[in-house]
């Protein structure tokens, strides 16, 4: 397995350092970053299997970077630090394509833990649906989701799809009509490994629908409350 390259983001500098030895030691390439500026230069430049950034940076904030990250690699994973607590927060970063998000202060073994999973979940394959063997345009209700680009399609209106969305949608795509509970979809979708909640899922299936919606076209997305979602296609 090749070495997996992070960008690290981080104004803090202890923080910084902490973090850069940490992930080095378990045999990851790191780059690290002191403000926005940087971490936006270097992610012009080269390209990271994961970028973990700080929200509260000066020169560009890590919400500001999440959606540079997205727009030139969306299968980037991005995992974002914050001392914030509020809800809204974390909804935000979903929105804008984050993978996960740890609330400072965190412990070395959770940091650990959640990265590797978020590379367990990168590198699964679903064994009885062979992605390749599915078509750059999947239908979805009214909408077309194109796997090439990363977007959401639909009377010439575009709107960009996170990888995660585009993961649920090839879900929908493949098991029409079935109702895929919660539990079911977080494995198929982030990985067995995964250590968060089903409230995740949730924000990522909020999200898709209000880019439906954007675009004009019916939500495709039935909830089966108590269970899971389904499609209506």
């Amino acid at each position: 397995m090749s070495q997996k390259r992070i960008l690290v983001a981080e104004d803090d500098p202890h923080i910084r350092t902490g973090l850069v030895d940490t992930l080095e030691s378990e045999g990851y390439k790191v780059t690290s970053a002191h403000d926005g500026k940087q971490a936006s230069s270097l992610l012009s430049q080269e390209t990271f299997d994961l970028a973990l950034l700080d929200i509260m940076m000066p020169g560009k904030d890590g919400y500001a970077l999440c959606q540079e990250v997205r727009a030139k690699s969306p299968q980037t994973a991005i995992v974002l630090l914050t001392a914030k607590s509020q809800e809204i927060d974390k909804v935000l970063g979903l929105k804008l394509g984050a993978d996960d998000y740890i609330t400072k202060p965190f412990g070395v073994q959770e940091l650990l833990a959640r990265l590797e999973a978020i590379f367990r979940r990168l590198a699964a394959r679903i064994p009885a649906d062979d992605k390749t063997s599915l078509p750059t345009q999947l239908t979805i209700g009214q909408a077309a989701a194109n796997r090439s680009t990363y977007k959401l399609e639909y009377e010439g209106r575009e709107a960009p799809l996170t990888e995660r969305e585009l993961k649920l949608l090839e879900q929908f795509y493949l098991r029409p009509g079935e109702v895929l509970n919660r539990n079911t979809l977080l494995d198929r979708v982030w990985g067995i490994e995964y250590y968060g909640t089903t409230r995740t899922l949730d924000q990522h299936i909020a999200q898709l629908r209000k880019k439906f919606a954007k675009l004009g076209a019916d939500d495709p997305i039935e909830t089966v409350h108590g269970v899971g979602y389904r499609s209506k296609r």
